[in-house]
């Protein structure tokens, strides 16, 4: 069954554009998940919000988003509010800095996406943009609306593709002097080291995905199989693969001329 994608949009820098679309580059939906059951009906559990006070359920359209600011004290938000918060890249990643790769350290990566064209009248758009970042080792950052959130987002290329992750807010970075700064200045033994650099050479092998298995989730799927025997496997009906929409897409070249023709004039 073919994958749906995440999200469909176009990639934009200057006056060239594309249609891409996005998947997730990592995925969980191979994990055990269970639901919680009635033991004696065997029925789903359902769960409501409940007022805190009142003890009573809350509908649904009752539900608002509530930001305190002191005790038992909020300040209400409605969702039309929240949703104006968010600027115009909902469906555009319109590039508008680049820096070197090496310059964004680990840490700020968040959440990996594969980005690829949409429709094959955006290919070679799609492949300019990307080769012309590759060639440089430079990364594009942009802005994109993800679940009602925007994200600033880091376009890198990869093959034939671009990855694009969304990066970390500031104020989510931890400082690590803070928990480094009281780790000592003591230097390594040098009796010690080289019998360390044994040990990490014997013990040293290619990277091999299996060196991240997840042992718990192996005998999860046991004691599920051996609970399975008896029961009889359901079939699940196949779900339209979805098509994608056409667009068109402006003459590459020209569109670069005038990109540069209009930087020029920017600059003087």
């Amino acid at each position: 069954m073919a994958l749906r994608p995440y999200w469909k949009g176009y990639l934009k820098l200057s006056l060239v554009t594309c249609p891409v679309q996005m998947m997730p580059a990592t995925s969980e939906n191979e994990k055990v998940r269970f639901h919680t059951l009635n033991r004696e009906t065997q029925n789903r559990v359902v769960s409501h919000y409940v007022d805190s006070v009142t003890g009573k359920e809350v509908r649904e359209e009752d539900e608002v988003k509530g930001y305190q600011r002191g005790e038992d004290e909020y300040i209400i938000l409605e969702d039309d509010e929240l949703e104006n918060v968010a600027l115009d890249s909902t469906k555009t990643i319109d590039i508008s800095t680049f820096t070197p790769r090496d310059t964004i350290e680990w840490i700020w990566l968040d959440t990996p996406y594969y980005l690829s064209p949409n429709d094959p009248v955006g290919q070679e758009a799609f492949s300019v943009i990307r080769d012309a970042m590759e060639s440089q080792d430079m990364v594009g950052i942009s802005r994109l609306v993800i679940t009602r959130r925007e994200r600033a987002v880091m376009l890198e290329p990869r093959g034939k593709g671009i990855v694009l992750w969304t990066l970390r807010y500031g104020d989510e970075v931890r400082d690590e002097e803070t928990y480094f700064e009281g780790i000592g200045d003591e230097t390594a033994d040098s009796d010690m080291m080289p019998l360390i650099q044994q040990l990490i050479k014997k013990q040293t092998q290619h990277w091999n995905p299996k060196m991240v298995i997840d042992p718990v989730q192996d005998r999860l799927l046991d004691i599920i199989a051996e609970k399975k025997k008896a029961l009889k496997k359901p079939s699940k009906a196949k779900a339209p693969a979805s098509g994608s929409a056409p667009s068109n897409v402006i003459n590459i070249m020209d569109a670069l001329k005038k990109s540069v023709a209009a930087e020029t004039r920017t600059g003087k």
